[in-house]
């Protein structure tokens, strides 16, 4: 699935960041950027400005909320998606306030993961 979406992905874990490479490289996206925390996170969308972004809920220094809540005031239509393997109904419901776009459940795979850049796709709103 050859395209052209230049995806973050941020999660303090480097196997978990390694797993969503794998993926999206099997997914042929255009570019690939990693954060290892929030502060990271917010820093590339303001350098990169990312089609998509898969955001650990549960990380140190700033979390998954707390970045989510920055992005959206940089780039209000951020399509942010949280990822985490602890995440509580209570952290999702707070994303899904916060604006996040979906969310996908970890370990990731390669099912969920073409799903979501296949929507993403079909709304159109990516760079060209």
């Amino acid at each position: 699935m050859e395209n052209n979406l230049r995806v973050l992905i941020c999660d303090d874990s480097l196997l978990i960041r390694k797993k969503f490479r794998d993926i999206l490289e099997k997914c042929k996206c255009a570019e690939i950027f990693e954060a290892e925390n929030g502060i990271v996170a917010v820093e590339l969308v303001k350098d990169h400005n990312p089609d998509l972004i898969f955001m650990d809920i549960v990380m140190p220094e700033k979390d998954g909320i707390e970045a989510l809540q920055e992005i959206k005031e940089i780039q209000p239509n951020a399509k942010v998606v949280m990822a985490s393997s602890v995440g509580t109904n209570e952290l999702l419901k707070k994303a899904l306030e916060n604006g996040a776009y979906d969310f996908v459940q970890q370990p990731v795979n390669l099912e969920s993961v073409t799903n979501l850049i296949e929507k993403v796709l079909k709304e159109g709103s990516v760079h060209v």
